[in-house]
């Protein structure tokens, strides 16, 4: 009877393991008026270090190109 007992305490705790964070969005969904990650740009428009250093990379392979495209 304890190996029963042993087993559905176990099977609890992987299923509470596996569903918390399910449960955390649920919670952090319904606190701030529907809004999960609080307050964020729809679009976007926030600067980011990896969207300048991608903007860098191709402003600079755009140039190569036209660097040679130019002399030849």
């Amino acid at each position: 009877m304890s190996d029963v007992i042993e087993l559905f305490i176990a099977m609890i705790l992987i299923g509470a393991a596996a569903f918390a964070p399910l449960g955390y969005f649920i919670y952090k969904f319904s606190q701030k008026d529907g809004k999960p990650f609080g307050d964020i740009e729809p679009h976007g428009d926030s600067p980011s270090l990896v969207n300048d250093l991608a903007e860098r990379v191709i402003a600079l392979v755009k140039k190569q190109l036209n660097k040679n495209k130019a002399s030849s």
